[in-house]
């Protein structure tokens, strides 16, 4: 069973990681905490996603009221444990989050362009291009009602 569980200063430091040839797509656990501590001010949610009591990966959100939506920052899956349908249901449990707080109905994200895998998984989650591209980020949205 999946689990979110909000980074602490119990639990930063899970060693987390993609493969080599995915890193140019994400980014790591640093750079994904650093990124929850700038955007603090905009409700940012840090997490482990956990397979039972196992670290199976991170994510991050956060809101962004200019903008009236949700931005879905980050999100990874450690190299051990892709292929197993943890990003699905971890991405899933992360809209439901979203849907339960209600403020906005949309969720906004992107992804390296080239990065297959995660926009097969976005796709199946409901993303749709926004036809918007930004450098190799391509930009995707998902309306939550």
């Amino acid at each position: 069973m999946i689990r979110l569980i909000g980074v602490t200063p119990d639990n930063w430091r899970t060693e987390l990681a993609v493969n080599k040839d995915q890193e140019r797509f994400v980014a790591n656990r640093t750079v994904l905490l650093a990124r929850a501590y700038a955007y603090r001010d905009l409700g940012s949610r840090a997490f482990i996603i956990c397979s039972d009591d196992t670290p199976v990966g991170m994510a991050l959100y956060y809101t962004d009221p200019e903008y009236g939506e949700y931005e879905f920052s980050q999100f990874f899956i450690d190299r051990r444990y892709q292929g197993r349908g943890f990003g699905y249901e971890a991405a899933k449990r992360i809209l439901d989050l979203m849907r339960e707080d209600g403020r906005f109905d949309r969720v906004s994200l992107c992804y390296i362009d080239g990065d297959e895998a995660a926009r097969k998984l976005y796709e199946k989650l409901g993303f749709r291009h926004t036809g918007e591209v930004e450098d190799d980020e391509v930009m995707m949205e998902l309306m939550l009602r």
